[in-house]
């Protein structure tokens, strides 16, 4: 799921699906090393399904998962630093980005 198909807080932080928050990449990551991790990511998400029909080792493949997006800022410690909470795969309705979430849905009505 990339954050460009869906909408992104204000502060970049992290992207909105069915009014869940995601945290988003680190964007500080340099855009060469970025793509190299994506690729890993697609790679082990690839492992996971293979584990899955039995040709694999599922715990290994989610630990690549697992490290991959740890890398790209998506899990594990925050990327900024300004001390604010890590409010990944909150529902935006019940955080500080509720107002914000709740014009999207209003401008999606409006449409």
């Amino acid at each position: 799921m990339s954050s460009r198909e869906h909408p992104t807080t204000p502060d970049g932080r992290y992207f909105i699906v069915a009014g869940r928050l995601w945290r988003s990449t680190n964007p500080a990551i340099p855009e060469e090393r970025r793509h190299r991790l994506v690729a890993e990511l697609m790679d082990a998400r690839r492992a996971v399904k293979d584990a899955r029909r039995g040709s694999g080792d599922l715990r290994l493949a989610r630990d690549r998962v697992d490290a991959a997006k740890v890398a790209l800022g998506e899990r594990g410690p925050v990327w900024w630093d300004d001390g604010a909470p890590d409010l990944n795969r909150h529902m935006a309705k019940n955080t500080p980005y509720a107002e914000w979430a709740g014009t999207l849905k209003k401008c999606a009505t409006e449409h």
